[in-house]
């Protein structure tokens, strides 16, 4: 990732530009449940369609190039984590669910303390 500060002003035919790409988006997404009693592949082209061109749009104006090289940036930082093994994963979740059994005790065992020194030593109200 670039660590330069780089300032941008938007137009208000950027705004204009990022705005219509977003009611594309909504229209592509409202026809595929229109076209519900078309074939499935219909509706879905239709849906990759306008997603399609929402996306061109947004590639028209500077503030949607910007956020579609950060989106790029993310999937490629993503790439470079370093994923845990399936022996680790399971590992690891056996620790969280113990760790989560044991504080399900201890706080139980608190309220269960508490509970007996107020109403029991403290105010006397169960005999």
């Amino acid at each position: 990732m670039s660590n330069q500060s780089v300032q941008t002003v938007s137009t208000s035919n950027d705004k204009i530009k990022v705005i219509a790409a977003i009611v594309v988006m909504i229209a592509a997404v409202v026809g595929f449940y229109y076209l519900a009693d078309k074939p499935a592949l219909v509706r879905a082209g239709a849906l990759v369609a306008g997603l399609a061109f929402a996306v061109l749009i947004l590639w028209t104006s500077t503030t949607g190039r910007d956020f579609l090289n950060f989106a790029k940036e993310a999937v490629r930082e993503t790439k470079k984590v370093v994923w845990p093994t399936r022996r680790e994963a399971g590992q690891i979740t056996g620790i969280v669910f113990a760790f989560v059994l044991i504080m399900a005790i201890f706080l139980w065992g608190t309220d269960k303390t508490l509970e007996f020194l107020l109403y029991d030593v403290i105010l006397g109200i169960r005999k």
